[in-house]
């Protein structure tokens, strides 16, 4: 399993971007960004799409932070472009099909006896190298303002105090 500061495995996926378009995905494709990857458990459930909707919601401030967004699960493309065609709604970065379950695996995001991931947020620098990773409850949705925030935090360069926000004194 990828452990915080050590390099992010690369990755090619299907994914589909938009309201519905086809693509590949390379985390390579991103080198000079900061990656915001976040793994969900499945499409067509019910916490998934509300963390879904707000990272796409979200969109700009992440843009603003020369950031980048990549969902992911273990889904097939087809099943991200039905859901996204059937309700999801347009999105504003891709989601990844991970059906082999290679990439949540390399990630240690595989929930093994379940079969899918579990909720996992991962922040990879300009550089490639992993700088945060968070686990969650595949029923308890993640907080998309706080991973803005760590984002922040770690684009400091600097020691960063509990409860830090942005513009407040660092260590």
């Amino acid at each position: 399993m990828i452990q915080v500061l050590q390099k992010a495995p690369d990755f090619t996926a299907k994914a589909v971007v938009g309201k519905g378009d086809f693509t590949s995905v390379s985390l390579s494709d991103y080198r000079g960004k900061w990656v915001v990857l976040f793994f969900y458990p499945l499409d067509f459930t019910f916490v998934c799409p509300t963390e879904i909707q707000e990272f796409s919601k979200r969109h700009d401030e992440f843009k603003n932070l020369n950031a980048v967004v990549l969902g992911a699960s273990v889904d097939s493309e087809h099943s991200h472009k039905a859901w996204i065609q059937g309700g999801l709604g347009e999105l504003k970065y891709p989601l990844l099909a991970d059906f082999n379950k290679d990439i949540s695996r390399k990630y240690g995001a595989l929930l093994e006896n379940e079969g899918f991931s579990t909720r996992a947020t991962y922040i990879i620098d300009p550089e490639g190298v992993l700088q945060y990773a968070n686990f969650h409850n595949p029923n308890v949705g993640r907080s998309v303002g706080e991973t803005l925030r760590v984002l922040q935090g770690c684009q400091t360069g600097e020691r960063c105090p509990a409860e830090w926000k942005p513009g407040q004194k660092t260590i």
